[in-house]
């Protein structure tokens, strides 16, 4: 961390004076952003700082693919791996730190990363929750030791996020006990498999289980891919995906399968059976129920991405913040070049995201608190799981998609200094594309959200009689027009608080900032369904209306998520007690409120929930709240605890103050020996006079 007191001092004319000279507790906020695994967490980040576990720029795919290989050894001999996996087993049946722990390993490598999640989130995760304890006493301790590579084959090339229409198959043979696996045709090959190309010896297949002449849907079978002697077993067909955009320390490849034989009791058999004479059993009936209760058990992908995703947002500002502090450019007006941070359109571009991921992580940690309720049982309910897949799908697609803007914009903060390999931000950001797409396509998650928004939106209908639905429908319009005719509930006109900025800052505080991002959800909501109710059960119809407002739909559930987010950012505010520290996160929470605003201005113009004049003054007030800021932007990166091992980026070092301290030097001591030469222009100033 850089020591406050050798911290260059704003000079910001924005910021008021008194706003420059708050005490901001950085350890404080260190432990709130850490959240509920903290220690975990601190212990993970102890552990990476070890070399063994950075990523080594000059190896190439293959060697890279071997390093990482090395580092998943060195987990387990650090038993870093077994926090989630049973106590009967050596494990700690602890969900939630698990996760947590896995997340930090992004700053050592994303590769690192992805690759441990593959072998002890997915493989190992599909036979701990999908199976029984036969399977568990079989194969987990094998898979926890690593001597056990495995894949995760569900992804298809021909059905990606459509898991249940995967085309795999696995037919019972009762007269052998056997299943048969199949690939019937080439789209229905697993493809982007990590562990496939090389190290995998086994796989979790998911395959629609066929057994006397009934499909039963999508099933995982644990399958063999190599004999004791190391060689691929007859049948399997195993393909190298390749040199990839990013994390090119992942073997990824593709699998497929000619009628290859499995015993009966390879079926992970916890949700579905068969028995030897090929009888089918569930104690789910639904065959849809069945299946989602299924994928929901390996939820824990979106859940790590989500955080992983935040941190590594972090990390990027971390960078690029530090370096904004160093680096001038340009003479100011007191003849010194001016510190990029101080410029407004340099706060602008890296503040709202400074904000932006501060709600990410104080929004994860809650998801995680969920998580862990879930998968420990102590909230397993229906209900509770439901709730937990939606806020998967709604989470992990805003942080993904947030890291790639993040570090694009983070790389250009940093002009060429940025696009420099050894600074990091170009790795990571292409290591992290992929984020938006695996474990589910991010479109696709918040059209689950949305459907889920429309389910919870039509339950508040059920059962009642006509008298109460005209009532709402009375409701909705009176609350159309109350918005629509201006008369809002805040601050009409700029002018009724006088000052411009006064006003907005008056007027779009806590209470009115969750008002205007709630009532844009339920509306959007509310819009869409009433668009769809035409339908009723012609599914001609339905399908046609849905795919008409699917766009919408998916925003609506964006805004559902940006909502979650705003909500936990407030949550960790009033946490805090120290006033001074509490007040700089306040500024921040609101910068990330009102950039939402500022964002949908347009949908909050047309609705009517904003007078012109406050939203024009919305984007004035967003540059003030960056002037305030600015004084804390170093406190606020170092408060994410990344040390110089975790940072790895010469820019962010101190080495970038150096240089611009020597040339300072240099100029004072050449203008104080009465050697400098004189500027061409000020010569003919001088001329002229």
């Amino acid at each position: 961390m850089v020591d406050a007191a050798v911290r260059p001092k704003t000079t910001r004319p924005h910021a008021d004076s008194a706003d420059a000279n708050l005490r901001f507790d950085v350890a404080r906020v260190t432990d709130l952003l850490m959240g509920t695994w903290a220690d975990t967490r601190r212990e993970a980040r102890e552990l990476i700082k070890d070399s063994a576990f950075w990523r080594d720029d000059e190896l190439g795919k293959d060697e890279h693919r071997e390093r990482v290989l090395s580092q998943l050894h060195l987990l387990v001999e650090n038993k870093a791996v077994h926090r989630a996996f049973p106590k009967s087993l050596g494990g700690e049946d602890n969900n939630g730190g698990n996760i947590a722990g896995f997340e930090e390993l992004v700053v050592a490598d994303p590769s690192l990363q992805i690759k441990s999640g593959v072998q002890w989130g997915l493989f190992g995760s599909a036979i701990l929750q999908l199976g029984t304890t036969e399977h568990h006493e079989k194969w987990l301790p094998g898979v926890m030791d690593l001597s056990i590579p495995g894949a995760f084959a569900m992804t298809e090339i021909g059905h990606g996020s459509d898991v249940a229409a995967v085309g795999t198959t696995a037919t019972y043979d009762p007269s052998t006990e056997e299943f048969v696996i199949n690939t019937p045709f080439r789209g229905a090959t697993k493809e982007y498999l990590g562990n496939a190309a090389l190290h995998g010896v086994a796989a979790t297949v998911f395959a629609q289980l066929i057994t006397n002449g009934v499909n039963h849907g999508v099933h995982c079978f644990y399958v063999p891919l190599r004999g004791e002697d190391g060689v691929d077993l007859p049948g399997i067909g195993r393909e190298d995906d390749g040199l990839k955009g990013g994390l090119n320390g992942i073997d990824n490849g593709r699998l497929s399968f000619d009628h290859i034989r499995i015993p009966r009791t390879n079926l992970l058999n916890k949700y579905g059976d068969v028995a030897a004479d090929g009888t089918y059993s569930s104690a789910i009936d639904s065959p849809g129920r069945r299946f989602f209760t299924m994928l929901g058990t390996l939820v824990q992908g979106r859940v790590s991405l989500d955080g992983a995703a935040s941190w590594a947002s972090a990390l990027g500002l971390k960078i690029a913040i530090t370096y904004a502090t160093q680096r001038r450019q340009f003479d100011g007006a007191d003849g010194q070049e001016v510190v990029l941070m101080d410029y407004g359109k340099h706060q602008r571009r890296l503040l709202p995201r400074l904000a932006t991921t501060y709600a990410q992580i104080f929004a994860h940690d809650e998801f995680l608190q969920k998580f862990d309720g879930v998968f420990s049982g102590r909230t397993d309910t229906p209900d509770d799981r439901e709730d937990l897949e939606t806020l998967a799908a709604a989470l992990k697609p805003l942080s993904t998609w947030h890291a790639l803007d993040t570090l694009q914009e983070a790389r250009e903060a940093c002009g060429g200094a940025g696009f420099m390999f050894e600074n990091r931000l170009v790795g990571l950001r292409a290591d992290l594309d992929i984020y938006v797409t695996f474990e589910g396509d991010n479109n696709v998650l918040l059209q689950l959200v949305g459907k889920r928004l429309l389910t919870d939106y039509a339950k508040q209908f059920t059962g009642k009689d006509a008298a109460a639905l005209a009532k709402f429908a009375v409701g909705m319009t009176a609350g159309k027009l109350f918005h629509g005719a201006g008369l809002r509930q805040f601050g009409q006109s700029v002018v009724d608080l006088g000052q411009v900025s006064r006003s907005v800052e008056n007027g779009l505080r806590e209470e009115q900032q969750h008002m205007l991002l709630a009532e844009r959800v339920q509306q959007m909501v509310a819009d869409i369904a009433g668009r769809l109710r035409p339908a009723g059960k012609d599914k001609v119809l339905g399908a046609k209306l849905f795919n008409e407002n699917q766009a919408e739909l998916i925003e609506a559930a964006r805004a559902h998520a940006e909502l979650l987010q705003w909500e936990a950012f407030t949550d960790a505010v009033h946490r805090v007690e120290d006033a001074d520290t509490k007040k700089v996160l306040t500024w921040l929470r609101d910068l990330f409120g009102l950039q939402l605003i500022e964002k949908h201005l347009a949908w909050h113009l047309i609705n009517g929930r904003l007078s012109t004049q406050r939203a024009a003054a919305v984007s004035r007030y967003i540059d003030r709240l960056c002037g305030r800021l600015r004084p804390y932007a170093l406190d606020l990166v170092d408060a994410f605890g990344y040390e110089p091992e975790h940072v790895r980026a010469p820019i962010a070092s101190g080495a970038e103050r150096k240089r611009q301290d020597e040339a300072r030097e240099y100029y004072a001591a050449l203008a104080a020996s009465g050697d400098a030469p004189v500027l061409e222009k000020t010569l003919k100033k001088n001329a002229k006079r």
